[in-house]
C-alpha cells in the first residue's frame, strides 16, 4: 500500500501556472473520488513548529492521570481539554454500539471568537474556552503556533479542492473565513491487557467536516481505510507529509462524488508493535458555524437531485460530537 498511496506536492501546485493547476486539480479529483485519502508533501509548515507541539503533547501524555485530569473537559459533551482513556466511542457517530476506544486526547478549539458572534450554541460549544494544562512549560504557545499553521494549510488545501472541482480558486474562502476547526492530540497508551471484544484504538467512523489533516507517528501501524473494493487497507505514515482525508461536509458539497471514507485505528499484532504506545495529531477543519453546506451544481448530472438536505456546519458538528462521548 505504501507504494500506491498517493502523495501530492502542494508547493508545486501553488507555483504552477493556470493550465498546470487544472492538471493537478484533476489528479486530486480522481483521488477524492476513489478513497478520499492522500498525503500532502511540500506543505510549508515549518518543521520546528511540528516538532515543538509533538514534543509538548508527548510530555503532557507522560504526566500522571491526576495531573492530566486538572485539564479535563468539565462536563460530558464539553469539546475541549483533556479526555481520558475509554471516554469516547467514535463508532457511535454512525449509530454503531461499540466498546469505548483505547485512547486519550487533548482537544483545543479556535484561537479567537469572531467579532459580533452572538449565537449562544456556538459560544457554548465551538467557541467554548480550551481548558489548558499548567504543564509542561511551553505547551500553550507550541499548540497555538501549530493550530495557526494548520488553519492556514487547510485554507490552501481548500483552494486546491476548488480547482479540483472546477470552481473559482477562492470559492470556499467565504465559507471558511471563521472556521470552527479543532485540533486533537491523540495518545494510544501502551496496552498491557488484551482489548475487549470489538474494542479498537479508534472505532470505524467518518470525519465530520471539510477535511482532516493528520500527523501520525513515524513508522506506526494501525490506521486503516475502506477501499472501493470493500477491504480494510493500511494507511502508511509518509515521511515529511501530512495524511489528508475528506470529511462528511465535502461529500455533501459534492453529492458523494468525493468520498468521506470510513477509517479506524486497529490494534496491530504484538509483533507489529500493537501493544506499544502511539501518538498522532489530527486537525479537523470545519467551515464557519453558520456556513450552509448545499450540494454544488457542478456535482449534479442534468436532472439529478441532491442526495442530502442542506446542513449548517456548526449544528451538524455538534450533533455528531455529542453522540460519541461516553
Amino acid at each position: 500500500m505504501a507504494a500506491q498511496f498517493p502523495v501530492f506536492d502542494l508547493g508545486r501546485f501553488e507555483k504552477a501556472d493556470a493550465e498546470e493547476r487544472q492538471r493537478f486539480g484533476a489528479e486530486v479529483d480522481a483521488i477524492c473520488r476513489s478513497t478520499g485519502f492522500l498525503a500532502i508533501a511540500n506543505h510549508g509548515v515549518p518543521q520546528q513548529v511540528i516538532d515543538a507541539v509533538w514534543g509538548k503533547a508527548h510530555d503532557f501524555f507522560d504526566l500522571s492521570q491526576d495531573e492530566k485530569q486538572k485539564a479535563r473537559a468539565c462536563y460530558k459533551g464539553y469539546p475541549y481539554g483533556y479526555l481520558g482513556p475509554e471516554l469516547e466511542a467514535l463508532a457511535k457517530s454512525r449509530d454503531v454500539d461499540s466498546p469505548p476506544d483505547l485512547k486519550e486526547s487533548f482537544n483545543g478549539g479556535p484561537l479567537s471568537v469572531p467579532a459580533g458572534m452572538t449565537d449562544e450554541q456556538a459560544l457554548a460549544f465551538c467557541y467554548a474556552p480550551t481548558i489548558w494544562p499548567d504543564t509542561p512549560d511551553g505547551f500553550v504557545p507550541a499548540w497555538k503556533a501549530y493550530y495557526a499553521a494548520l488553519e492556514d494549510l487547510a485554507a490552501r488545501i481548500m483552494r486546491l479542492f476548488a480547482v479540483s472541482l472546477k470552481l473559482p480558486e477562492d470559492y470556499f474562502d467565504a465559507f471558511i473565513d471563521a472556521p470552527i476547526s479543532a485540533l486533537r492530540a491523540l495518545n494510544y497508551p501502551e496496552q498491557t491487557v488484551p482489548p475487549k471484544p470489538g474494542q479498537l484504538r479508534a472505532g470505524a467512523h467518518t470525519d465530520y467536516g471539510s477535511l482532516t489533516i493528520l500527523l501520525p507517528q513515524a513508522g506506526s501501524r494501525g490506521l486503516e481505510l475502506i477501499t472501493p473494493d470493500g477491504n480494510w487497507t493500511p494507511v502508511p505514515p509518509v515521511p515529511g507529509a501530512f495524511v489528508i482525508n475528506i470529511g462528511d461536509l465535502m461529500a455533501l458539497w459534492t453529492n458523494d462524488r468525493w468520498v468521506s471514507t470510513m477509517h479506524r485505528v486497529v490494534n496491530p499484532s504484538p509483533e507489529d508493535g500493537g501493544m506499544a504506545r502511539r501518538q498522532s495529531l489530527a486537525f479537523f477543519h470545519q467551515p464557519n458555524w453558520d456556513a450552509e453546506i448545499i450540494c454544488l451544481e457542478q456535482c449534479l448530472a442534468p436532472g439529478e437531485a441532491p442526495k442530502y438536505a442542506p446542513v449548517r456546519s456548526g449544528p451538524y458538528l455538534m450533533s455528531k460530537f455529542q453522540a460519541t462521548t461516553k
